[in-house]
C-alpha cells in the first residue's frame, strides 16, 4: 500500500496539472469562509460595542415604565399613564436602596435663536437626572428644585443645540423659543455622542418636568410622566432598589397580590442581554447563510473531482494495472479533495481577516475577529472535503482495471 507522504505528492502533482480548474473549485470554499468569518466578526464586534455604551451609562440604572411589560411587538406604551412626578419622589424618599430618582417627560420640538432653528428633543425633568446619568456641565448650572416648583423658563442645552443655534457665541444667559415658549439658557452639558441605540445624546433641551408639562406640552393627565429614571447605591443593591419600587408603585397604584403591573421596572442588564440576544440571532442566521456557500463549494468541489475521475480513467488503470489497490485510488482522490478544501479555507481565512479589519477602518464598523470562527471555518472546510470528496473517491476505487485501460 502505498504511503500517505506519497499519495499527497501524487496529489498535488495532480492538482497542479490542472490549475486553473483547482483554483475554480477551492473557489466556493474561499467565498465561504470568508463571509463566515466576516459575519462573525460583526456579530462579536457588536456585542462587544453594545457592552461598551451600555456600561458608559452605568450598571446601577434602573427604568420605570408605565404600562405591564408586554415584551417586543406587542404596541407602544405611549399613551399608557399610570406613572407620576409624585411617584419618582416617593421612590427616591423611601427606597433605601435608590440613590437617586428622576421623572422624565418630553417629546421632539422645534428650538429657535434668532434666524436658526433645528428640530430637538425636549426632556422634562428634575435635577437629580443630572446625577443619575453622571451627566456634567460643560458651563453654567443646572435647575433647581426651585425652578420645578415654580416651572421656570430655563433650560440647559446639549453641545448639538450650541452647534446649530448658536455657532461660536456663548449661549449663556442667550433666549431661546421652543413651542413657543421663551428659555434661558442656564447650563451647557459635556458632549456625550451617540447612545447605545445610536441617537444622538446632545442634540437635547433639558428643562424642569413642570415647564415640559405646563409650558410646552400637553400631557393626558397632569403629572403623568413617561419614564422615571433611577439609580441604585451601587450595583450590588440593584436588585434590592428594582424589588422595593415594585413593591412601593405596587401599594401606591393599589396594586393586588396576583394582579398584574401597570408599570415595568428594567435594569440595564436585562437591556444589554435583550440587546445581545437579538445580535446573536442575527449573528446566526447571517453565518447559516454563510455556511451555504461552504456547502455550495463543497458540492463543486465533488462535482469537479467526478469530472476529474472520468478524466483520468486510463490514468487510475494504468496504476492499477501496475499494483495500486482500490484503497490507494480511493485515498488519492480523498486527499485531492481535502487539499482543495483545507487551501480553499487558509485563503479564506486570510480574506475574512482582512476583509473584517477593511470594514472595521472604512465603515467605523465594529468589528473582532474570533478564534472560534477560524477554527469552526478551517474545520468545517476540512469536513466538507472529506464528505464530498469521498463519493468520488469511492466510484475511482470501483473501476476495472481492464475496462480503465480501454477507456478512450
Amino acid at each position: 500500500m502505498i504511503s500517505l507522504l506519497e499519495t499527497t505528492r501524487i496529489s498535488f502533482r495532480a492538482l497542479k496539472a490542472n490549475k486553473t480548474r483547482s483554483a475554480l473549485t477551492m473557489l466556493g470554499i474561499i467565498i465561504g469562509v470568508t463571509a463566515v468569518i466576516v459575519m462573525f466578526a460583526i456579530g462579536t464586534g457588536a456585542n462587544r460595542e453594545i457592552t461598551a455604551r451600555f456600561s458608559s451609562l452605568g450598571t446601577n440604572i434602573l427604568m420605570v415604565r408605565p404600562g405591564a411589560d408586554t415584551g417586543p411587538g406587542r404596541g407602544s406604551r405611549s399613551s399608557v399613564t399610570t406613572l407620576t412626578i409624585d411617584d419618582a419622589y416617593a421612590i427616591e424618599e423611601h427606597g433605601n436602596a435608590v440613590a437617586y430618582a428622576a421623572p422624565v417627560y418630553g417629546g421632539g420640538a422645534q428650538a429657535v435663536f434668532g434666524n436658526a432653528n433645528y428640530s430637538v428633543r425636549v426632556t422634562g425633568t428634575t435635577p437629580d437626572y443630572f446625577a443619575i446619568q453622571d451627566w456634567g456641565l460643560k458651563s453654567g448650572r443646572v435647575f433647581t428644585d426651585q425652578d420645578v416648583r415654580s416651572a421656570t423658563k430655563v433650560c440647559v442645552i446639549g453641545q448639538t443645540i450650541v452647534k446649530e443655534l448658536f455657532g461660536n457665541e456663548d449661549p449663556i444667559g442667550k433666549l431661546i423659543r421652543v413651542k413657543k415658549v421663551p428659555l434661558v439658557v442656564i447650563g451647557i452639558l459635556e458632549e456625550l455622542g451617540e447612545s447605545p441605540r445610536g441617537d444622538d445624546q446632545d442634540n437635547v433641551i433639558i428643562v424642569p418636568v413642570t415647564t415640559a408639562q405646563r409650558r410646552m406640552f400637553s400631557p393626558q393627565k397632569m403629572g403623568s410622566v413617561s419614564l422615571i429614571s433611577v439609580k441604585a447605591i451601587d450595583e450590588y443593591h440593584l436588585e434590592k432598589a428594582q424589588k422595593q419600587i415594585e413593591d412601593l408603585l405596587s401599594i401606591r397604584h393599589k396594586i393586588r397580590p396576583g394582579s398584574e403591573m401597570d408599570f415595568t421596572v428594567r435594569n440595564l442588564t436585562q437591556m444589554v442581554e435583550a440587546a445581545k440576544s437579538a445580535t446573536r440571532v442575527m449573528t446566526l442566521l447571517l453565518t447559516a447563510v454563510a455556511g451555504v456557500s461552504l456547502l455550495v463549494g463543497g458540492i463543486g468541489i465533488m462535482n469537479i473531482m467526478l469530472v476529474s475521475v472520468t478524466e483520468r480513467t486510463r490514468e487510475i488503470g494504468i496504476r492499477m494495472a501496475v499494483g495500486a489497490k482500490s484503497s490507494d485510488i480511493r485515498l488519492q482522490f480523498l486527499v485531492e479533495a481535502v487539499i482543495l478544501s483545507l487551501f480553499g479555507g487558509i485563503i479564506g481565512i486570510i480574506l475574512g481577516i482582512g476583509g473584517s479589519e477593511l470594514l472595521s477602518r472604512s465603515l467605523g464598523w465594529a468589528t473582532e475577529i474570533s478564534a472560534l470562527s477560524i477554527s469552526l471555518s478551517f474545520g468545517f472546510s476540512g469536513f466538507v472535503g472529506i464528505f464530498f470528496g469521498y463519493y468520488p473517491a469511492w466510484k475511482a476505487s470501483l473501476l476495472n482495471p481492464i475496462d480503465a485501460l480501454r477507456y478512450e
